[in-house]
């Protein structure tokens, strides 16, 4: 389990279901994200999350003084295949007060520093102007902007400062 000042970062069990199901068919999370998710999607995803391949991470989001559900985070393969991605859901009560900041920048710690990754990258659509203002809070650079999944998606990374350069 990983910890930050307000919250507790651990991986998915089964009990977390319901609140997986509620943030996958919320449309205000899932507006940027494909849409709501149908029960059948969730369910394979849950499955995924539970029993995660090589290389993947799948931890629930909660508040550390009230156990309450937050949301999800995520580093698995990017799409491109070169690296690991960093993805985040949040319920929109918690939106605007700091928790994704402080949950998605330690994430991006622990991925650069325990997991020693050479370089993690994030993408979210260029609509989604608060999770491009998130990403390039947490010192994500804008690398490139491609048209995917019917939309304008910006690609954000981050290098790990320690990982020796190519010259």
């Amino acid at each position: 389990m990983l910890k930050t000042k307000r919250c507790m970062i651990d991986t998915i069990r089964k009990t977390d279901f319901n609140d997986v199901r509620n943030l996958y068919t919320n449309p205000e999370v899932r507006k940027y994200l494909g849409g709501i998710r149908g029960e059948n999607s969730i369910k394979s995803a849950m499955g995924k999350m539970l029993k995660p391949p090589q290389n993947s991470f799948y931890w629930i989001v909660r508040e550390r003084e009230t156990g309450c559900f937050i949301g999800l985070v995520s580093l698995d393969p990017h799409h491109e295949g070169d690296y690991q991605e960093i993805s985040y859901q949040f319920i929109p009560d918690y939106w605007g007060q700091g928790y994704a900041t402080e949950v998605v920048g330690h994430i991006i710690d622990y991925s650069l520093s325990e997991l020693a990754l050479s370089k993690i990258v994030a993408e979210t659509q260029t609509a989604n102007t608060a999770s491009c203002k998130l990403l390039e809070k947490l010192g994500m650079t804008l690398e490139r902007i491609v048209y995917r999944f019917n939309a304008e998606q910006a690609i954000y990374s981050a290098e790990n400062p320690s990982s020796e350069k190519n010259e």
